[in-house]
């Protein structure tokens, strides 16, 4: 029962049988379904409707907040800091150029 419930809204099981036997009557049984296709036709046509509605205020809402508060400019980021030095690696003089290559016995010729 509750999911017929949910299914109707806010009309109980007794007020849909009422309307569908009002309809089978007033309309006849030939006409009925071409009515029950015209109707949900038209329901989805307006739902469609009333959701581009939805979204068209939304939008103008949304550009005319940000028209009103323009969003702060983004600071940019502090550089890094220069204070300690790079790791040279084990083939590098302090200048950054390569240590001359040397033997056991003394440096190169």
């Amino acid at each position: 029962m509750g999911r017929v419930a949910a299914m109707f809204g806010p009309l109980g099981f007794q007020e849909v049988l009422f309307i569908v036997v009002l309809a089978l009557l007033i309309f006849g049984p030939k006409k009925l379904p071409e009515v029950g296709r015209t109707i949900g036709k038209g329901m989805a046509q307006f739902r469609k409707a009333s959701n581009d509605l939805k979204r068209t205020l939304d939008t103008e809402l949304l550009l005319e907040e940000r028209r009103e508060n323009p969003p702060r400019p983004v600071r940019p980021l502090a550089p890094p800091t220069h204070g300690a030095p790079l790791e040279k690696s084990a083939g590098e003089a302090p200048g950054g150029e390569p240590k001359p290559e040397t033997d056991a016995d003394g440096p190169a010729s």
